[in-house]
C-alpha cells in the first residue's frame, strides 16, 4: 500500500507538461511585448497585468465577506 499508483504519476507528468507549455507561452507573450514596445512597455504591461488581477481577486473577496456578514 505504499505504492502512489500510475494514475497519481500519469497526473503529475499532466500537470508538469502544462506548466512548462504554459510558461513557454507566458516568455514568449513576453518578449513579444518587449520586441514590439520595449522595456518600459513590458513593464508596464506586467503591472497592468498583475493590478488586473489583484483587482478582481479583491472584488471576489470583497463579495465573499459581505456575503458573510449578511
Amino acid at each position: 500500500m505504499d505504492e502512489l499508483g500510475g494514475r497519481f504519476w500519469l497526473r503529475l507528468f499532466g500537470l508538469i507538461l502544462a506548466c512548462g507549455i504554459a510558461g513557454m507561452l507566458i516568455f514568449w507573450l513576453l518578449g513579444a511585448v518587449w520586441y514590439a514596445w520595449g522595456a518600459f512597455g513590458a513593464l508596464l504591461f506586467v503591472f497592468v497585468c498583475i493590478g488586473g488581477f489583484a483587482w478582481m481577486y479583491d472584488r471576489r473577496k470583497i463579495r465573499e465577506y459581505e456575503e458573510a456578514d449578511a
